[in-house]
C-alpha cells in the first residue's frame, strides 16, 4: 500500500471489515440456539483458519510513511466497533434471559458467542486505540475494556508490557514450558497489581499519592461499575450473569492471544539489572492473510512490538531470519494452547531453535527458565 490516493479507496480496506460477520452469527445463535450456538465461533476462529489455508500468507509490506489521511477506512471500523458491540451486548442482554425457546445452557451458550465477540474483536480494537496519541481513540479503548471488565490492561499494556516484556517484569510474557491454564490464573493475579503498582510509581514521579483523581483507576472503575449496573438493569440478575460470563471468555480469549505472541522468548540480560533493547525477534511473527484480517494485523506483533505507536495497516512482516515464526494464525495457536502437551511438543523445539538462532552465545538459559536474573524497572 503506498500513500496515494489509491489507499484511501474501501476495497483497500474492506478485509479488514470482515470481523462485522459475527454480529450477525451472534444474532442467529440467541433465535435458534441449539446447532446455531457454534456459529460465533465457527464464523471466527475456525472459518478465517480455513481460509488461512486457501489464501496463505501476505508477506507484502505497506509503507510506513502513509498518512492518517489514506487510513480512514481503515480506522473506522475501529472507531464504530464500540456502539456495534454496546448495542449487540445489551440488546443480547435484554433477550436472552427473557427468551422462552432457550434453555439456561443455551442462553449461556449464546453469550460464549457475545464473548468471542468481545474478545477476538472487542479487545482487538481496544488495544489498536489505545496505544494512539488521540483522546477520542483512548476512550474508545477505555469504553470497549470497560465492557469486559478489564480496564486495567491498558496501564498493564502501555506501562508494563511493552517496556518490560521478555523480562519477569512482564506478567504476560509466557514462560517457556508454562502450561497455558497455570498462565492464565497467574496474570489474572498479578496484572492487576502490576498495572497499579506501575500507576502509583507515575504518580509518585509528580508527588501524588495513588489515590489521587488522576489515577485512572477511577475512571476504569467507574466505566466498569457502570457496565455492570447497567446489565443488572435491563437483564436482571440472570443478564448480570451473562454479562460477567461474557467478560470471562473475553478475557480468556485475550490472555491465550497473550500467551501465543511471546511463549518463551526473554531479552538478554546485559548485567545489572539491565536488558537489551525490544527487537522483533522478541515476539513471534504470523504473516497469515486471513487471520490477520480479522485481527487487524495484530499478529504482525513484532513489528507492533518494535514500533507500538504503528497504525495496524501499516505493520511489517518479517521473515524468519528476522523474527521467528507462528506455524499457524492466532486462532488455531490459540486452540492448541489449551493443550498443554501438544503445545510443547509444537513450540518447545521452536523456541529452543530461537535461542540457538539469536543467542548462541548463551550456554546456560537455566537462569532465564528459572527467574535468577533482577526484575527490571521500578517495584
Amino acid at each position: 500500500m503506498a500513500p496515494t490516493d489509491t489507499a484511501i479507496d474501501f476495497r483497500h480496506a474492506a478485509p479488514f471489515w470482515s470481523s462485522l460477520v459475527i454480529i450477525p452469527l451472534v444474532l442467529l445463535a440467541a433465535t435458534y440456539g441449539g446447532w446455531a450456538l457454534i456459529l460465533p465461533i465457527a464464523g471466527t476462529w475456525w472459518a478465517f483458519s480455513a481460509l488461512d489455508r486457501l489464501l496463505g500468507r501476505n508477506e507484502d509490506n505497506p509503507d510506513p510513511a502513509a498518512t492518517d489521511a489514506h487510513l480512514y477506512w481503515y480506522s473506522l471500523i475501529t472507531w464504530i466497533w464500540l456502539p456495534i458491540q454496546v448495542v449487540t451486548l445489551y440488546g443480547m442482554i435484554a433477550f436472552v434471559p427473557r427468551a422462552e425457546h432457550l434453555a439456561l445452557w443455551e442462553k449461556f451458550g449464546v453469550f460464549f458467542g457475545v464473548g468471542v465477540m468481545g474478545g477476538s474483536i472487542g479487545i482487538v480494537y481496544a488495544h489498536e486505540l489505545m496505544h494512539q496519541k488521540d483522546r477520542f481513540e483512548r476512550w474508545l479503548a477505555d469504553l470497549l475494556l470497560a465492557t469486559v471488565l478489564y480496564s486495567h490492561f491498558r496501564t498493564e499494556h502501555l506501562l508494563v508490557h511493552h517496556p518490560w516484556v521478555g523480562t519477569r517484569r512482564d506478567a504476560v510474557t509466557a514462560r517457556y514450558n508454562e502450561g497455558f491454564h497455570r498462565y492464565f490464573f497467574r496474570v489474572l493475579r498479578e496484572g492487576p497489581v502490576s498495572a497499579w503498582r506501575a500507576e502509583r510509581a507515575m504518580l509518585a514521579r509528580r508527588d501524588l499519592s495513588p489515590w489521587d483523581g488522576a489515577n485512572p483507576f477511577w475512571r476504569y472503575w467507574a466505566l466498569q461499575g457502570g457496565a455492570v449496573i447497567l446489565a443488572l438493569l435491563i437483564g436482571g440478575w440472570l443478564g448480570l450473569a451473562l454479562f460477567l460470563f461474557q467478560a470471562f471468555i473475553a478475557i480468556w480469549q485475550l490472555e491465550l492471544t497473550n500467551y501465543v505472541e511471546h511463549y518463551g522468548l526473554t531479552r538478554k540480560h546485559l548485567g545489572e539489572g539491565k536488558y537489551e533493547p525490544v527487537r522483533p525477534h522478541h515476539s513471534w511473527n504470523a504473516s497469515h492473510r486471513a487471520t490477520n484480517w480479522l485481527l487487524i494485523n495484530l499478529q504482525r506483533h513484532s513489528d507492533h512490538h518494535y514500533k507500538p505507536a504503528r497504525r495496524f495497516p501499516l505493520l511489517q512482516t518479517y521473515d524468519e531470519t528476522q523474527a521467528p515464526q507462528l506455524p499457524y494464525g492466532y486462532p488455531l495457536m490459540a486452540m492448541g494452547a489449551m493443550i498443554p502437551p501438544i503445545w510443547r511438543r509444537v513450540m518447545n523445539k521452536r523456541v529452543r531453535a530461537w535461542r540457538r538462532q539469536y543467542y548462541p552465545e548463551i550456554e546456560d538459559w537455566g537462569p532465564y527458565k528459572n527467574g535468577e536474573h533482577p526484575i527490571p524497572g521500578p517495584r
